[in-house]
C-alpha cells in the first residue's frame, strides 16, 4: 500500500537531512548519495552536478543524437540458457519481485522524485582540476617521493570571552606534508582537512584516514591487537566482467586472488559485518558462496540489492547482461575464541533490503556504511569502518613474472 500525502511530507524533514528516505510498509529506501556524504564535511559541500556526472550529462546530448541512440536496433537473436545463466536467471526472478515493488515505491511518491526533478537544477561546479590517476602514479618509479600536504584545523579546548558576553572555541591549523603511497594518510582532527597533491585539492573528512599501496601490503593493516580491529568491512574488487574490459575503465583480476584478503586477522576480536559488491554473473556468486566467504572464516547471512533509477530504471529491468542492479552479499565474520551466545547480541539483517539511488561516476557505488552499521551498532561501544576498494595495474613483467598485482586504496572511518 502506497503512503499518504501526508505521512511524506512529514519524512521530508529527515530526508534532506539525512538523504535516505525509508518508504512505509517496503523494504526499499531511497538514497541521496550527495546530502548522505555531506553528512561528513562540515566546511565543504559535494555538488550534485559533480557527484552524479552522468545523470548531468545526459542534459548536453542534443535530441539528434539522443534519437540516433534510441534507433539503434537491438539484436533479437534468441538462444537457450547454459546450466549457470539458468541459475542466475532464477535468482533473478526471485529478486525480481523486490525490485519492481521498490520501484513502484519510488513512483507513487511525488515527494522524492520532485528531489529527483530538483538535482538538475543545481549550480554548476566550479571547475575541476585535471583528474590523477592514483593507481597509474602509483606504479612509476616516482611513486615513493610523491608527497601529499595535509592543512589541519583543531579545536582546541580553551574557550575565551567574546564581545557578546558568551564564549567560542579557539581552532588551531597546521600544515604537514606526508609520503602519498605506502603510508596511512589521517586526518585525526573533528573538521574537514584540505588536502593537496600535485595543485589539485581534495578534502578528507573529519576522523577518517586512506592507505594507497600495493595490494600485498594490506597485511600492514592488521592491528597488533585483535580487540582494536574492524567492526565493519566494505569491500569492492575489480571482478571480471565484460563491461569493464570493454570500457577500458579499469583492470580485473582472477577471482582467486582475493583468497588472500586477511579478512578474518582485519575483523575485531568479538567479528566484523563483512558486505562485498558482486556482479551478475552465476560463477562469481557460487565462486563466493563455495570459495571465497569459506576461506575469508564469513558466514552468510543476508542480499541487498542496489537498484539504479534516476526516476526510470537506466535499463530494463530484465535485460539479461546489463541489468540496472548490483547485489552486495552480507556475512558475518565470527572469531571462534568468542562466545557464541555473544552474538546474539547482532541486530538480524533482513534479507532482500532494496536501496534505489541515482548512479555516479562509472564503478561508483553508494554510500550504504549508514545502513549497515545500524545492524551493528548495539553490539559495539565504538564502531570501526574499512572500505577497501581494490584497483589494478600492470606490473613491468620483468619484476613480476607477468602478473598482475593490485593497488588498494583503503579508507578507515571512526564512528
Amino acid at each position: 500500500m502506497a503512503e499518504t500525502e501526508k505521512t511524506a511530507e512529514n519524512k521530508l524533514p529527515s530526508f534532506e537531512k539525512t538523504g535516505v528516505y525509508r518508504f512505509e510498509n517496503s523494504n526499499a529506501v531511497f538514497i541521496d548519495p550527495v546530502r548522505v556524504l555531506n553528512r561528513h564535511y562540515s566546511r565543504f559541500k559535494l555538488s550534485p552536478s559533480v557527484y552524479y556526472s552522468r545523470f548531468f550529462e545526459s542534459t548536453n546530448l542534443s535530441s539528434k543524437s539522443v534519437s540516433r541512440k534510441r534507433k539503434r536496433k537491438v539484436k533479437t537473436t534468441s538462444r537457450s540458457l547454459n546450466e549457470k545463466e539458468q541459475l542466475a536467471n532464477r535468482r533473478h526472478l526471485e529478486a525480481r519481485v523486490f525490485m519492481l515493488k521498490a520501484h513502484e515505491d519510488l513512483l507513487s511518491n511525488n515527494y522524492v522524485l520532485e528531489s529527483l526533478r530538483n538535482l538538475r537544477g543545481d549550480e554548476a561546479a566550479e571547475e575541476a582540476g585535471v583528474e590523477q590517476s592514483f593507481v597509474e602514479l602509483g606504479t612509476v618509479w616516482q611513486a615513493p617521493m610523491y608527497e601529499i600536504t595535509l592543512n589541519l584545523c583543531y579545536n582546541d579546548c580553551l574557550t575565551e570571552e567574546s564581545q557578546n558576553g558568551g564564549f567560542s572555541r579557539i581552532q588551531s591549523c597546521e600544515s604537514k606534508t606526508i609520503p602519498l603511497f605506502d603510508n596511512l594518510v589521517v586526518n585525526e582532527t573533528s573538521n574537514d582537512a584540505e588536502a593537496i597533491f600535485l595543485n589539485n585539492k581534495y578534502i578528507l573528512p573529519r576522523e577518517s584516514s586512506f592507505f594507497m599501496s600495493d595490494l600485498g601490503k594490506i597485511h600492514n593493516l592488521i592491528p597488533a591487537e585483535s580487540d582494536r580491529g574492524f567492526n565493519l568491512i566494505v569491500i569492492d574488487p575489480p571482478w571480471e566482467n565484460g563491461s569493464a574490459r570493454q570500457k577500458l575503465k579499469y583492470q580485473t583480476l582472477p577471482n582467486r586472488f582475493f583468497l588472500s584478503l586477511p579478512i578474518k586477522q582485519l575483523s575485531h576480536t568479538e567479528g566484523a559485518l563483512v558486505a562485498l559488491w558482486v556482479t551478475n554473473r552465476e560463477k562469481l556468486r557460487a565462486f563466493v558462496e563455495n570459495e571465497l566467504f569459506p576461506k575469508w572464516g564469513v558466514k552468510y547471512v543476508a542480499t541487498m540489492y542496489w537498484v539504479k533509477a534516476d526516476g526510470s530504471l537506466i535499463s530494463d529491468l530484465d535485460l539479461f547482461h546489463h541489468r540496472p542492479y548490483e547485489c552486495l552479499l552480507l556475512g558475518y565474520c565470527y572469531n571462534e575464541a568468542v562466545d557464541c551466545d555473544r552474538y546474539s547480541g547482532l541486530k538480524p539483517i533482513p534479507d532482500n533490503q532494496v536501496f534505489i539511488s541515482v548512479p555516479g561516476d562509472y564503478s561508483r557505488k553508494p554510500p550504504v556504511g549508514g545502513s549497515l552499521i545500524l545492524c551493528i551498532i548495539y553490539f559495539y561501544e565504538v564502531i570501526c569502518v574499512i572500505y577497501l576498494c581494490i584497483f589494478m595495474y600492470l606490473c613491468d613483467p620483468k619484476k613480476s613474472g607477468g602478473l598482475r598485482m593490485g593497488r588498494a586504496a583503503i579508507i578507515q572511518l571512526n564512528l
